[in-house]
């Protein structure tokens, strides 16, 4: 399972690991500043928090890192049915906050498990069509494996409710469509069998995800209620200019009209104080992580690695988008958190474990034997 080799060590990949390593700084940093009060210095201290998910992540990254990915691939079946026991234990013992019900205990800390769920139902991807390679592209009647993987996890978050990961998790699930290949046959009737099913999405949304929904297409018919975020965020990421107002002088930020500012719209908050020119740092930033990935992706030892890689970086690239995305009203509010910079200690616990099995698909290509 783990196997000490020097050359894991020598080729150790520091570009990704610096990457993420200034990612979750300038996250912390923007942290402090969003729960930074001028006006009142007793405020609770989520940065000492996000210090300790850090710390955290960067063990399960040293984890991931030196266990070896063939291993967890091997397991990846049973990892994943243990996600989902956990995510059912949610609505058993769990605890619900604002509505959701998402939160369970563990050894005295609280943890997400639909969080954990994106990495697993990764491994479970990667296995399933590692193993069940055809040689050509994949026909509709044949993904229903693959499909049913995805609707377990996907089903129980959306009862939480929480739309977003559950469209996370759908998203991953057409990335590795897209991956394996599918015929354009098969592809054309999917296409078509969704815009079908469009009406019977909108009857299982709940009566605030509509709301969400119908704002994104206009924040005005609701300026205090379901529009405030949208409006809020982009008053911030346009008041910050293009060299924006600086650390700790954002008014959005500091006088807390930026709802969320910790957590969902923590790239308003940078937005705000460091302009557009630190916008687009942060968007090259990222964009340098999730090409860094793809390049694993292509130098992977074997499929499995690939797929794996593969699908570590598909999550990050679609949840960079669509948060950015959601922040700038480009796209729906639909709750999903900002890769190594939204505060949530889950979130970065597991990115950060994923961070680490990146690294060890990328190192173990140096390593000959099977």
């Amino acid at each position: 399972m783990i196997k000490l080799d020097r050359r894991l060590i020598i080729n150790f990949d520091w570009t990704l690991f610096v990457l993420v390593l200034l990612l979750s700084i300038i996250g912390l940093l923007n942290i402090y500043s969003a729960g930074f009060s001028i006006t009142d210095l007793r405020q609770t201290p989520y940065y000492l928090r996000q210090i300790q998910s850090i710390l955290v992540g960067v063990a399960g990254m040293a984890l991931a890192f030196f266990v070896d990915y063939r291993f967890l691939g091997r397991h990846a079946y049973v990892i994943y049915l243990l996600s989902i026991l956990l995510l059912a234990i949610v609505f058993m013992s769990g605890y619900a906050t604002r509505g959701s019900q998402r939160w369970i205990v563990v050894a005295g800390f609280t943890f997400q498990p639909s969080e954990l769920v994106k990495l697993t139902l990764i491994l479970a991807l990667a296995k399933y069509f590692d193993r069940n390679r055809l040689g050509r592209s994949w026909r509709l009647r044949e993904l229903w494996a693959p499909f049913l993987i995805v609707l377990i996890p996907f089903l129980f978050i959306l009862r939480q409710p929480d739309l977003g990961t559950g469209l996370i998790l759908m998203i991953l699930f057409l990335s590795f469509i897209f991956f394996v290949g599918l015929e354009w046959k098969s592809f054309f009737m999917a296409s078509t069998g969704g815009l079908v099913l469009v009406p019977l999405f909108w009857y299982l949304l709940k009566d605030y995800q509509k709301e969400r929904i119908l704002t994104f297409f206009s924040p005005e018919r609701d300026p205090l209620g379901s529009g405030y975020h949208i409006i809020q965020s982009m008053i911030a990421v346009g008041s910050g200019g293009f060299f924006g107002k600086g650390f700790l002088k954002g008014s959005q930020t500091q006088l807390k009209f930026l709802p969320e500012q910790r957590t969902d719209f923590i790239f308003s908050v940078f937005a705000e104080e460091w302009g557009f020119l630190g916008g687009m740092v942060l968007i090259f930033m990222f964009l340098s992580l999730i090409l860094w990935g793809l390049k694993i992706v292509i130098h992977s030892k074997d499929y499995l690695g690939a797929l794996v890689a593969f699908g570590i970086t598909m999550l990050i690239f679609w949840e960079v988008f669509i948060n950015i995305g959601m922040v700038l009203g480009i796209l729906p509010v639909v709750g999903i958190p900002l890769p190594f910079l939204s505060y949530g200690g889950s979130s970065m616990v597991v990115l950060m474990t994923a961070i680490g099995l990146l690294m060890n698909i990328s190192v173990r290509r140096y390593i000959l034997q099977s």
